[in-house]
């Protein structure tokens, strides 16, 4: 278990945030790998609440997870007559609380601010929430955590 979290933890994320002043959203934004999300984020109106003081812990999607999506769900969820299901599967990327890696790889399971539950499965392959693998972890915001993740996770319906 030892060698799996010195694994996890230490995967790094490129670029050079000033972590003590930029929030989840500020992150996201200056990052091309998220741009999907933040306009996710933006259609959805949780900018604000992403940027107030949390903390929060995101699981958030690459824009290549979001390719993953079958053609036309994208462009849909983005339509104003849908938000109330984008905001659904945003929240369902975000737990409360700030949880660093090494408190992930001790979950089987964690609540979502959405209300349902994320599953966590950790095995010698690496982290999966839901069926997402994590593949970046512990990116540090003034109000939270980013774990980068590379498939889209839908709430249990």
């Amino acid at each position: 278990m030892f060698a799996l979290y010195v694994m996890f933890s230490s995967v790094a994320f490129a670029g050079g945030y000033d972590k003590n002043k930029q929030d989840i959203v500020d992150i996201a934004a200056s990052n091309d790998d998220f741009s999907t999300l933040v306009a996710a984020v933006k259609a959805a109106d949780l900018v604000d609440t992403l940027k107030s003081d949390g903390p929060f812990t995101v699981f958030a999607p690459t824009d290549a997870a979001f390719a993953k999506l079958p053609e036309g769900t994208l462009e849909s969820l983005l339509l104003p007559e849908n938000k109330d299901k984008l905001v659904a599967i945003l929240t369902y990327h975000v737990v409360s609380g700030k949880v660093m890696a090494k408190d992930v790889v001790a979950l089987d399971a964690a609540e979502t601010v959405q209300g349902n539950s994320v599953t966590i499965d950790v095995s010698d392959a690496g982290v999966k929430v839901d069926n997402a693998n994590v593949i970046k972890t512990d990116i540090k915001a003034s109000n939270g955590v980013i774990h980068v993740i590379d498939t889209v996770i839908l709430p249990k319906q």
